[in-house]
């Protein structure tokens, strides 16, 4: 399973990882600063989203017709210089620079996001689940290495708050470009693929790939819905510590991306479907502790398992997509399926305060249970095919 490809794209996606993860811990610190109102300290984050499911497609047919190699090595240098942008935004206090920035680091994401596919390709039939649990894996180690190196370079430039953590992540959002030069494309005639309206009309037809994207696009709608709310719901309505929230989500964010230790090797011995299952079940779970219970390590519970059933159904998906579509189809595919997929995660963001708001933390649950349950239905037609 292990060659050259396979450790360049771990390598690479570890790092190329490191933006989000500080949208994500400081893009509300940094726009509540700059605007001076916390009710949009979630536009950075939802800009990043948005960026994400628009680029997705052009991401696709980029590496379509020029390969993966030029595609990551775009990425690249695009995330440094939306990381630039983000550090002049912060040194001179403007909040529209500053959203352009992490639409940028958004549109860089739509590329890094295909790291999983690369190494699906690097890698022979039976290990696809195992290649793209590793490189969700990492994950871990990006959230731990961007936190950490945001905290430190933080107070860098003392009269400007976190411009210091930007700027050297603008350094580190480079180093990909160095090590993808050592990338070899893997053999393929680029001209063969096509966006057409009706090849992307035959994709959806195919019920295991549209299997793939309900199970990966709902869990992910789910997830982002119930993890964007929870530190809101916890923090402000149950007045529990910030401290104590940060805590809860960073053993979600473990919960997304640990169980990559065996969820590929689990999709590869029972199934992609039957592992749907399971990650479905676990998510009614989740929302079974979440409505029932008030106590903050319930909170911590429901959150866990709400992570862990995203692992299992965004391994799943992908890897049953990817054996799935015709080779002719593979980038027509893959950008569908990630606009697809990332506009839900953009929709749960955006849905989530607004929900929270006008209705409260229980009816934010329930609200994903239809789309779990459409999950199953999906899933159970699909199997009613030849079982991949």
């Amino acid at each position: 399973m292990l060659n050259k490809n396979f450790i360049i794209i771990c390598l690479s996606s570890t790092i190329a990882a490191f933006p989000p993860m500080a949208v994500v811990l400081l893009g509300g610190i940094i726009t509540s600063k700059i605007m001076m109102i916390d009710s949009l300290a979630t536009v950075p984050m939802t800009l990043m989203v948005i960026g994400i499911a628009i680029t997705a497609p052009f991401a696709s047919r980029f590496m379509s017709i020029l390969g993966r190699q030029k595609g990551f090595l775009f990425s690249s240098l695009l995330s440094s210089l939306a990381l630039i942008l983000c550090s002049f935004a912060i040194y001179f206090e403007n909040f529209y620079i500053f959203a352009i920035g992490n639409f940028l680091i958004g549109s860089s994401q739509a590329f890094i996001h295909l790291y999983r596919f690369a190494a699906s390709e690097s890698v022979s039939k039976e290990y696809i689940p195992r290649s793209i649990s590793i490189v969700l894996l990492l994950g871990i180690v990006s959230a731990l290495l961007s936190s950490n190196f945001a905290d430190y370079f933080k107070d860098f430039f003392p009269n400007s708050l976190f411009l210091g953590s930007y700027i050297f992540l603008s350094f580190t959002a480079i180093i990909p470009f160095f090590i993808l030069l050592f990338y070899e494309d893997t053999k393929i005639t680029y001209s063969q693929s096509n966006f057409k309206v009706d090849t992307i009309i035959k994709l959806l037809k195919n019920i295991k790939i549209l299997q793939s994207i309900v199970s990966a696009g709902f869990g992910y709608f789910c997830m982002s819905l119930t993890m964007t709310s929870a530190p809101l719901h916890m923090h402000l309505v149950k007045k529990i510590s910030l401290f104590e929230t940060s805590i809860a989500i960073q053993l979600h964010v473990v919960g997304m991306f640990l169980p990559s230790l065996i969820s590929g090797d689990l999709v590869k011995r029972f199934g992609s479907t039957k592992i749907i299952y399971v990650g479905v079940i676990i998510g009614f779970f989740s929302i079974f502790v979440n409505t029932m219970f008030d106590h903050y390590y319930t909170y911590v519970i429901g959150l866990i398992s709400l992570g862990i059933m995203w692992n299992l159904l965004f391994i799943s998906g992908s890897s049953l997509l990817v054996i799935s579509y015709e080779e002719k189809d593979k980038f027509t595919a893959q950008g569908l399926n990630d606009f697809i997929v990332f506009s839900t995660q953009g929709i749960g963001a955006l849905s989530a305060g607004f929900l929270l708001y006008y209705s409260n933390w229980t009816i934010l649950n329930l609200i994903c249970i239809p789309f779990l349950l459409m999950v199953i239905f999906v899933s159970f037609l699909s199997s009613k095919n030849k079982s991949i």
